[in-house]
């Protein structure tokens, strides 16, 4: 394994770590504040608590930011934006989770993060360069917010949300191994894959404690932009 590879499995080593002590130190409290009682299509009977994506937020972002500063100095910066919004979506999810938001007021603040996000890209980054930018840009935006609602949808069942966002995540580190993926990029996808790691063994069937908005939402939102490759593409 080469040193870039040693160092992103350290990145994800010490997320998971960091976010299996939070889930479990804050599991207490949550069942307290944030209970997810049973509904339609609930796969519990009981009611589980949910705001474990506190702990997997906290390990992703503190852990990024960290290595960020610590192995690429002043070369690469943490991407403020996509920090920031993931900060935001998390604390309006927690909101939700403890006290439900309207769907509308939800859908956009969801709407507006997913938009800081994908205006925040560089302006030479296409995906069909025949497309006008705006319409682009505008699909972009509405396809986040789709995979951010549909992560957030699968957040009840047991261990769903790692089975989707661990492959997806750990597939970008390994792409930024290569080369094809930016350097901040590749550190905060291998954090966030780490991180989903350390919650997994409170999700698995039957499931102690779930994500919930404050994690599933952010979740997505950095998964989903991750995959985007620098430069032009046509």
């Amino acid at each position: 394994m080469t040193s870039s590879g040693i160092f992103l499995f350290v990145v994800a080593a010490v997320a998971a770590l960091v976010s299996a002590i939070v889930t479990w130190a804050i599991r207490p409290a949550l069942l307290r504040v944030a209970l997810a009682r049973p509904n339609a299509r609930s796969s519990h009977r009981i009611p589980t608590p949910q705001g474990a994506g506190i702990a997997v937020v906290t390990a992703t972002l503190l852990v990024a930011a960290v290595m960020i500063a610590l192995a690429s100095g002043p070369a690469v910066k943490i991407p403020l934006a996509v920090f920031g919004t993931t900060l935001f979506i998390a604390i309006v999810g927690f909101i939700d989770d403890v006290k439900s938001i309207g769907v509308l007021p939800r859908l956009l603040l969801q709407g507006l993060a997913v938009a800081v996000v994908v205006l925040a890209a560089p302006d030479d980054l296409r995906l069909v360069s025949a497309c006008p930018r705006w319409v682009e840009r505008g699909l972009l935006v509405f396809a986040g917010l789709w995979f951010v609602n549909l992560v957030n949808f699968m957040d009840g069942l047991d261990l769903m949300t790692v089975a989707e966002a661990v492959p997806v995540s750990a597939a970008v580190a390994l792409f930024g191994l290569a080369g094809n993926i930016p350097a901040a990029t590749t550190v905060a996808a291998a954090a966030l894959c780490g991180a989903l790691l350390g919650f997994a063994p409170f999700n698995r069937p039957v499931a102690k404690i779930f994500l919930g908005d404050v994690g599933s939402l952010p979740a997505a939102g950095r998964t989903a932009g991750s995959c985007a490759p620098p430069g032009r593409r046509s």
